[in-house]
């Protein structure tokens, strides 16, 4: 991503990513570096479109505090994805023939998650907030750009692209393991309307709804290494 907003971020990860061991009460507190990778599904909930959630890849770098006789775990870190979905489109104004037009999102999000302890060092259940920083949605195929968006009779494929750059969601989801090696499973919701900067962009919206809403949805499957 080529957005300085994005460099930033990843500085800002770096900076509070670190190891060692700090004591703390009475508990010797266990700090680490955990590096992930999975395979996303992304949508966008919304009424405004008939959307196809797509496979998209994630990569992300987080410290976890690892605190002996408690019932949770913490962790702060930063995820990188490239996501895909697609949005019902029609070649011309009057044309019967639909077909999906494929867009991609970069997305930059910063968690602070906690960790329950179901069995210890094996199995937690994860959540928390989320921040995140969001480019475009760019079209994969720039000749399908002036394609007639469905339920609408004047919206473009290109005048979609330029949904809110920024975003707050909830994550929640699973660790399984032991060691150094853990499976994870995380479900993302958007609690912001992603779709909301294109209601003040003057967008022709005859034929549907005239506010244009939607939240996203990212299912996330992949693995985990802690150093």
């Amino acid at each position: 991503m080529k957005n300085k907003e994005l460099i930033l971020l990843v500085a800002i990860c770096i900076c509070f990513v670190t190891t060692g061991f700090s004591q703390h009460a009475n508990y010797h507190i266990r700090n680490g570096i955990g590096i992930s990778a999975a395979v996303t599904k992304f949508d966008i909930i919304t009424n405004n479109f008939t959307t196809k959630q797509e496979d998209g890849f994630l990569g992300g770098l987080l410290a976890t505090v690892d605190i002996p006789n408690r019932w949770y775990n913490m962790s702060f870190g930063m995820q990188l994805s490239q996501n895909n979905i697609g949005v019902l489109a029609r070649p011309n104004a009057i044309s019967t023939e639909d077909v999906f037009v494929d867009y991609k999102l970069l997305t930059a999000q910063i968690a602070l998650l906690g960790h329950i302890k179901i069995i210890e060092d094996y199995l937690t259940i994860d959540g928390g907030p989320m921040l995140q920083y969001n480019g475009k949605m760019e079209l994969k195929d720039n000749s399908k750009e002036s394609y007639f968006i469905n339920n609408y009779n004047t919206l473009l494929a290109k005048d979609i692209s330029s949904i809110s750059q920024f975003n707050v969601n909830g994550a929640i989801g699973a660790s399984a393991g032991f060691g150094f090696f853990r499976l994870k499973a995380q479900y993302i919701y958007g609690f912001t309307n992603i779709l909301s900067k294109l209601n003040s962009q003057s967008l022709d919206t005859n034929g549907s709804e005239g506010s244009f809403k939607g939240h996203q949805s990212m299912l996330a499957l992949g693995a985990m290494i802690v150093f």
